[in-house]
């Protein structure tokens, strides 16, 4: 009997890009990336004024592939923003949807529109939504949650879902499960973070899109409390949440998140190009010391993933102040699309059953404990 044949769409919008992918089966079709610099988004006031935007985006790639979106089975979309979740296929309810518009997870990281394009388009078309492995996973360890503030918690805001599929299949290259590993795992693209993974969890990382971690093409990274305490003085809490997340980074230091356009400046000898570029470089090593640090030290392997590790010095970068730690291999891009499409493979088949988003925080407290 012929196998049944399954177009899924993968949507996976950036922090300078939208990416999409059209799968039959495991058969990748076509991929295209777009990418948006930075003042081009900052004509939306707000991530969800973009969602009209980057659907005409999406409509006008399928219609230059002739490929008419009735004839899709599946829609599926890179997520976040809700309350945080589980690892897994998620199927996307009008429960996710809303929670994901309202970004009642804290963050407001573009990959949120790719859960609220998916519904859109399934509700349009009449098929299946689902996500996977969205931006506010949470696998933490209590360690990794407390702050000085009461009340006050880090939570998790990552790229997990390239990172994970990073991890795994880094993992089957050593003959081993990801489960059974250690791994310092950082994605560096528009917004960069690193996160510490034991043994299947990842139980600790920088919020990147939250204002932690190093500075990175849109974003600020961690800055003194005080120093922006002063920066509030003279400018509105609006534009230093942009800061955070869009306006940040390479967009506040040159105008622009094109990080080719940035090297090249770096490789025609300019002095502040080279300084941004190598502090960032900096910025990062810290975050894999800490993260090495997280996991005492006994780290399997350091994997670099993301759209910036096509520039070799950064790889080089990395070596010589964190070689040291442990070994490095490095996966340019990344491995999103493939792990959205064959997640949502496994459900359509019925290997896998799909998670039904909950709208509660995975925790909720350190319980008698009074933070």
């Amino acid at each position: 009997m012929n196998e049944r044949r399954y177009k899924i769409l993968v949507i996976n919008p950036g922090s300078t890009s939208t990416k999409i992918s059209l799968f039959e089966n495991e058969d990748l079709i076509f991929e295209e990336s777009i990418f948006h610099d930075a003042p081009e988004l900052l004509k939306y006031p707000h991530v969800n004024d973009q969602l009209p935007f980057r659907a005409e985006v999406i409509l006008d790639i399928l219609r230059e592939k002739r490929v008419a979106p009735e004839e899709i089975d599946v829609f599926v979309g890179r997520g976040g923003s809700a309350h945080t979740q589980t690892g897994g296929v998620t199927r996307i309810s009008r429960q996710l949807y809303d929670d994901t518009e309202a970004a009642v997870g804290g963050s407001e990281h573009p990959a949120k529109l790719g859960v609220m394009l998916a519904w859109e388009f399934a509700m349009r078309f009449g098929k299946p939504a689902y996500t996977m492995n969205p931006t506010n996973v949470d696998e933490y360890s209590e360690l990794a949650r407390l702050t000085g503030i009461k009340g006050v918690y880090r939570v998790s805001h990552s790229h997990v879902l390239n990172q994970k599929a990073v991890a795994e299949y880094h993992a089957k290259t050593l003959n081993k499960r990801y489960e059974d590993c250690n791994f310092v795992v950082a994605h560096i693209d528009g917004g960069i973070t690193v996160s510490a993974h034991e043994h299947g969890r990842m139980v600790d990382g920088n919020m990147g899109a939250d204002g932690e971690g190093a500075f990175t093409p849109t974003r600020i990274g961690s800055i003194p409390v005080l120093s922006l305490l002063d920066y509030l003085e003279t400018h509105t809490l609006m534009e230093a949440r942009l800061l955070c997340s869009r306006a940040g980074g390479f967009v506040s230091l040159f105008g622009t998140a094109d990080s080719n356009r940035i090297h090249a400046l770096v490789d025609g000898g300019d002095r502040k190009a080279a300084l941004v570029w190598n502090a960032m470089i900096y910025q990062i090593c810290k975050m894999i010391g800490e993260m090495s640090a997280v996991l005492c030290g006994r780290v399997d392997a350091i994997l670099l993933t993301g759209g910036l590790m096509r520039f070799d010095d950064i790889r080089t970068g990395i070596e010589q102040r964190c070689g040291w730690i442990a070994p490095i291999s490095v996966y340019p891009g990344e491995m999103e699309q493939e792990a959205l499409a064959y997640g949502a493979l496994k459900v359509l088949r019925g290997e896998v059953q799909a998670l039904e988003y909950t709208g509660r925080p995975v925790w909720e407290g350190f319980g008698d404990i009074d933070l």
